[in-house]
């Protein structure tokens, strides 16, 4: 195998020719990162937290693909990945996952201690969610706390502690993880049965259309509330309503339950987050007018 056919087996191992999962992450990330700083965010610590959405997206991808391993040869989607194909040895990418999460950690030494301590548990949280889908019946919950944990650190990074509004933030993260995640685990439920992998698609069962709609409208819920306590004006707002109605026209693509259309609705998904985050952003801007 040439260096060139290595390094391109390595890269879909992290799914950088994949960005949908580095926007999934990094959306919920700015919220925080914009709401903390008050609209007037620290351009290195932002380039830091950008950098490392990256990083950790990426062994997280790695790490779920050792976990998978096994199972995702029986999966028609994931069976051509590098290491259910044999592609890519398990030693070769557990070194690489180790490498990414090296280079995240130097990236946040400069920044307070707190971070630091969180980092740790962020890293815990990005390598032990794979292995929830053996036992919990919902891991999309465990990946909505791994991909919001940017949120508490930022807070930590600007203001050196995490207030309520933080937990509540990552609370609406969460939520949306599992509206989005389910459209995904939609996709592979047949396989996932027969294989016996837990996810909320087949937890919710026939009623997975409701518990996607009742997890945006929590996710909107919490997020109207953080306005409110944040005295928003009509920006935030808008953002908020352009986002429920991108929630509406996701419940309306996977109404028929197809694979493809649920699919579709989750790649969609980075929309929602982006109505939010420019609905914050558009707040705080006209405020600085």
């Amino acid at each position: 195998m040439t260096l060139t056919e290595r390094l391109t087996h390595y890269e879909k191992l992290m799914r950088l020719d994949k960005p949908i999962g580095i926007l999934l992450l990094l959306w919920p990330t700015l919220w925080g990162q914009w709401l903390a700083s008050h609209g007037r965010p620290d351009w290195l610590i932002l380039w830091i937290f950008v950098m490392g959405v990256v990083l950790m997206r990426s062994a997280g991808c790695v790490i779920n693909d050792y976990a998978d391993r096994d199972f995702d040869k029986h999966v028609a989607r994931t069976r051509e990945r590098p290491l259910a194909a044999g592609k890519v040895s398990p030693k070769e990418a557990l070194l690489l996952a180790a490498g990414l999460s090296v280079l995240a950690f130097l990236l946040i030494l400069p920044l307070n201690n707190l971070v630091i301590g969180l980092s740790v548990v962020a890293l815990f949280l990005a390598a032990s969610y794979p292995f929830t889908k053996r036992f919990f019946a919902i891991p999309q919950a465990y990946l909505g706390i791994a991909f919001g944990f940017g949120i508490p650190m930022s807070y930590a990074a600007l203001w050196g502690d995490i207030p309520l509004e933080a937990w509540v933030l990552l609370l609406a993260n969460t939520f949306w993880a599992i509206a989005y995640d389910t459209q995904y685990a939609m996709v592979d439920r047949e396989d996932d049965l027969k294989i016996g992998i837990k996810t909320s698609a087949i937890t919710f069962g026939k009623h997975d259309l409701t518990a996607i709609a009742l997890c945006y409208a929590a996710t909107l819920g919490l997020l109207a509330w953080v306005g409110l306590q944040r005295e928003m004006g009509i920006a935030y707002y808008a953002g908020l309503l352009v986002a429920a109605a991108i929630a509406v026209y996701h419940l309306k693509l996977i109404q028929g339950r197809n694979p493809q259309q649920c699919f579709r609705a989750f790649l969609h998904n980075t929309w929602f987050g982006a109505a939010i985050f420019g609905g914050i952003a558009a707040e705080y801007l006209l405020r600085s007018l």
